[in-house]
């Protein structure tokens, strides 16, 4: 059965200390399950991935899972993923998840999740995608890291329209709707073999 939507979430392998997180983390997994759509992640059972992973499953959705077989015993690989794919690289994880995925959102993390993050957002900057990218700021999370951009902005270092390239929101209902609503209307432009 063909998921009704693809979102690929980048977050932490670790669960953190803030509550908030954790539970938004199993929020989104259950808003994609039940509404019959897939995960695409890094393939990890522990941390926000873990719980993201584990409440999708667990409301009926789909799982991939990307992971580097270096990462495998690490990062705990989820086993009961819907497809599990074990690569051999970080260059190969990131690429085959941007493939499934229809659309990217970013949940707090630490520099593994930013690192991706920032990745998909250069790649869609050079044109080699034009699917919709989100940051879930949940609790002012991401408050600083939006003040470095807007810094770098004003030290004109990066070009303002940047910002128009990625959505930020706090709440799952509203932000993961739009990014999908916003995948629908691409043009699906994906070219990721130069890269």
């Amino acid at each position: 059965m063909t998921p009704a939507f693809s979102l690929c979430v980048y977050c932490g392998s670790r669960t953190g200390r803030v509550q908030e997180f954790k539970d938004l983390a199993v929020e989104l997994g259950r808003w994609i399950g039940e509404r019959g759509g897939q995960l695409v992640y890094g393939g990890g059972n522990a941390g926000l991935m873990g719980l993201v992973a584990d409440a999708t499953l667990a409301a009926g959705g789909t799982v991939i899972g990307v992971i580097p077989q270096a990462l495998v015993e690490r990062e705990h690989a989820k086993r009961d993923c819907t497809q599990l794919f074990v690569v051999d690289n970080m260059h190969e994880r990131k690429r085959l998840m941007a493939e499934h995925s229809e659309a990217f959102l970013a949940l707090p993390g630490g520099i593994g999740t930013l690192e991706e993050f920032f990745e998909v957002w250069t790649w869609r900057q050079l044109g080699y995608h034009d699917k919709p990218i989100g940051l879930l700021n949940a609790n002012g999370y991401y408050d600083p890291l939006l003040a470095f951009l807007h810094a770098g902005i004003q030290a004109e270092f990066m070009s303002d329209w940047l910002m128009d390239l990625i959505r930020v929101g706090d709440r799952v209902d509203t932000l993961v709707p739009q990014l999908l609503q916003a995948g629908k209307l691409s043009a699906g432009v994906t070219d990721l073999s130069e890269i």
